[in-house]
Protein backbone atom coordinates (compact mmCIF):
# COMPACT_ATOMS: atom_id res chain seq x y z
CA UNK A 1 0.00 0.00 0.00
CA UNK A 2 1.76 2.97 -1.15
CA UNK A 3 -1.11 5.55 0.80
CA UNK A 4 0.24 6.59 4.21
CA UNK A 5 -3.78 7.13 5.18
CA UNK A 6 -4.68 3.52 3.86
CA UNK A 7 -1.68 1.47 4.87
CA UNK A 8 -2.35 3.27 8.48
CA UNK A 9 -6.18 2.33 8.69
CA UNK A 10 -5.35 -1.04 7.67
CA UNK A 11 -3.11 -1.98 10.37
CA UNK A 12 -4.57 -0.34 12.94
CA UNK A 13 -5.28 -3.50 15.80
CA UNK A 14 -6.56 -3.11 18.93
CA UNK A 15 -4.20 -3.34 21.74
CA UNK A 16 -5.15 -4.86 25.11
CA UNK A 17 -1.51 -4.03 26.80
CA UNK A 18 0.22 -0.21 27.32
CA UNK A 19 2.74 0.93 28.67
CA UNK A 20 2.32 3.45 32.21
CA UNK A 21 3.76 6.02 30.02
CA UNK A 22 1.37 9.54 29.70
CA UNK A 23 0.68 10.62 26.10
CA UNK A 24 2.62 13.63 25.44
CA UNK A 25 0.12 16.30 25.42
CA UNK A 26 0.41 17.65 21.35
CA UNK A 27 -0.21 13.74 20.76
CA UNK A 28 -3.47 13.71 22.43
CA UNK A 29 -4.76 16.70 21.07
CA UNK A 30 -3.80 15.94 17.76
CA UNK A 31 -6.18 12.47 18.38
CA UNK A 32 -8.82 14.42 19.81
CA UNK A 33 -9.07 17.20 17.09
CA UNK A 34 -9.16 14.19 14.59
CA UNK A 35 -12.35 13.15 16.98
CA UNK A 36 -13.52 16.65 16.18
CA UNK A 37 -13.54 16.31 12.45
CA UNK A 38 -15.76 12.61 12.45
CA UNK A 39 -18.38 12.78 10.15
CA UNK A 40 -22.00 13.37 11.49
CA UNK A 41 -25.28 13.68 10.57
CA UNK A 42 -26.44 16.79 8.48
CA UNK A 43 -23.11 18.28 11.05
CA UNK A 44 -25.17 18.73 13.98
CA UNK A 45 -21.72 17.33 15.78
CA UNK A 46 -23.46 15.38 18.74
CA UNK A 47 -20.78 14.34 20.61
CA UNK A 48 -18.42 15.14 23.05
CA UNK A 49 -15.21 14.31 24.23
CA UNK A 50 -14.46 13.42 27.46
CA UNK A 51 -10.30 12.82 28.37
CA UNK A 52 -9.59 11.52 31.26
CA UNK A 53 -5.93 11.53 32.38
CA UNK A 54 -6.54 11.87 36.15
CA UNK A 55 -5.49 8.39 37.69
CA UNK A 56 -7.97 8.88 41.09
CA UNK A 57 -10.97 9.31 37.92
CA UNK A 58 -9.76 6.33 35.73
CA UNK A 59 -10.04 4.28 38.70
CA UNK A 60 -13.43 5.12 39.25
CA UNK A 61 -14.28 4.65 35.52
CA UNK A 62 -12.47 1.13 35.61
CA UNK A 63 -14.56 0.24 38.72
CA UNK A 64 -17.76 1.34 37.49
CA UNK A 65 -17.44 0.00 33.97
CA UNK A 66 -15.70 -3.52 35.68
CA UNK A 67 -19.07 -3.68 38.12
CA UNK A 68 -20.97 -3.79 34.86
CA UNK A 69 -19.53 -6.71 33.46
CA UNK A 70 -19.83 -8.61 36.77
CA UNK A 71 -16.25 -8.82 36.83
CA UNK A 72 -14.98 -5.93 39.77
CA UNK A 73 -11.44 -6.67 39.75
CA UNK A 74 -10.82 -6.55 36.04
CA UNK A 75 -9.80 -3.79 34.49
CA UNK A 76 -11.40 -3.17 31.38
CA UNK A 77 -9.36 -0.23 30.05
CA UNK A 78 -6.10 -2.51 30.51
CA UNK A 79 -3.75 -0.35 32.35
CA UNK A 80 -3.83 2.58 29.67
CA UNK A 81 -3.44 6.05 31.01
CA UNK A 82 -5.50 7.74 29.65
CA UNK A 83 -9.63 7.06 28.57
CA UNK A 84 -11.14 9.05 26.24
CA UNK A 85 -15.30 9.01 26.67
CA UNK A 86 -17.14 9.73 24.12
CA UNK A 87 -21.00 10.95 24.60
CA UNK A 88 -23.36 12.29 22.05
CA UNK A 89 -27.03 14.41 22.47
CA UNK A 90 -29.66 11.84 21.95
CA UNK A 91 -32.06 14.58 20.77
CA UNK A 92 -29.67 14.43 17.58
CA UNK A 93 -31.27 10.64 15.33
CA UNK A 94 -27.70 9.93 14.39
CA UNK A 95 -26.26 10.11 17.89
CA UNK A 96 -25.10 6.30 17.81
CA UNK A 97 -23.41 6.95 14.31
CA UNK A 98 -21.75 10.27 15.25
CA UNK A 99 -20.26 9.23 18.37
CA UNK A 100 -18.93 5.94 16.72
CA UNK A 101 -17.84 7.63 13.69
CA UNK A 102 -15.50 10.03 16.30
CA UNK A 103 -14.45 6.71 18.12
CA UNK A 104 -13.42 6.04 15.04
CA UNK A 105 -11.81 8.33 13.76
CA UNK A 106 -9.49 8.69 17.29
CA UNK A 107 -8.30 5.33 16.86
CA UNK A 108 -6.93 5.91 13.18
CA UNK A 109 -5.67 8.87 14.48
CA UNK A 110 -3.65 7.61 17.33
CA UNK A 111 -2.39 4.58 15.35
CA UNK A 112 -0.90 7.15 12.82
CA UNK A 113 0.73 9.01 15.67
CA UNK A 114 2.19 5.82 17.38
CA UNK A 115 -0.14 5.29 19.69
CA UNK A 116 -2.27 1.92 20.80
CA UNK A 117 -6.14 1.99 21.06
CA UNK A 118 -9.09 -0.03 22.09
CA UNK A 119 -12.97 0.98 22.00
CA UNK A 120 -14.42 0.01 25.11
CA UNK A 121 -18.02 -0.43 25.79
CA UNK A 122 -20.44 0.09 28.31
CA UNK A 123 -20.60 3.81 28.12
CA UNK A 124 -24.19 3.85 28.30
CA UNK A 125 -24.40 2.06 30.98
CA UNK A 126 -21.70 4.08 33.30
CA UNK A 127 -23.47 7.60 32.08
CA UNK A 128 -27.26 6.62 32.36
CA UNK A 129 -26.32 5.63 35.88
CA UNK A 130 -26.86 8.16 39.16
CA UNK A 131 -22.48 8.17 40.01
CA UNK A 132 -22.34 8.58 36.32
CA UNK A 133 -24.79 11.84 35.62
CA UNK A 134 -22.65 12.69 39.41
CA UNK A 135 -19.07 12.42 37.40
CA UNK A 136 -20.31 14.28 34.60
CA UNK A 137 -21.54 17.09 36.73
CA UNK A 138 -18.54 17.35 38.17
CA UNK A 139 -16.72 17.35 35.38
CA UNK A 140 -18.80 20.74 34.30
CA UNK A 141 -20.98 18.93 31.07
CA UNK A 142 -23.84 20.15 30.91
CA UNK A 143 -26.89 19.04 28.97
CA UNK A 144 -28.29 15.63 28.24
CA UNK A 145 -25.92 13.13 26.91
CA UNK A 146 -25.81 9.52 26.23
CA UNK A 147 -22.51 7.34 26.55
CA UNK A 148 -21.39 5.87 23.12
CA UNK A 149 -17.87 4.27 24.37
CA UNK A 150 -14.68 4.62 25.42
CA UNK A 151 -11.09 4.36 23.86
CA UNK A 152 -8.24 3.19 25.81
CA UNK A 153 -5.12 5.19 24.94
CA UNK A 154 -1.51 4.48 25.28
CA UNK A 155 1.47 3.41 24.18
CA UNK A 156 2.06 -0.32 23.28
CA UNK A 157 3.43 -3.02 25.40
CA UNK A 158 4.56 -5.28 23.80
CA UNK A 159 3.63 -6.55 20.20
CA UNK A 160 1.17 -5.20 17.85
CA UNK A 161 -1.51 -8.54 17.67
CA UNK A 162 -1.13 -9.44 13.68
CA UNK A 163 -3.40 -8.71 11.13
CA UNK A 164 -6.26 -11.58 10.78
CA UNK A 165 -7.52 -12.87 7.47
CA UNK A 166 -10.76 -11.42 6.00
CA UNK A 167 -13.38 -13.14 5.63
CA UNK A 168 -14.82 -14.92 2.23
CA UNK A 169 -17.86 -13.34 1.67
CA UNK A 170 -16.84 -9.06 3.49
CA UNK A 171 -17.77 -7.59 -0.01
CA UNK A 172 -20.31 -8.14 -2.32
CA UNK A 173 -20.19 -5.99 -5.61
CA UNK A 174 -23.72 -5.92 -7.49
Amino acid sequence: MNNPVIKALLERRSIRSYKPDMIDDGILDEILLAGTYAATGMNRQSPIIIAVKDKEARELLRQMNAEIIGSPDSDPFYGAPIILVVLADPKVPTYVEDGSLVLGNMMNAAHALGVGSCWIHRAKQEFESEEGKALLKKWGVDGEYVGIGHLSLGYVNGDIPPVRERKANYIYKV
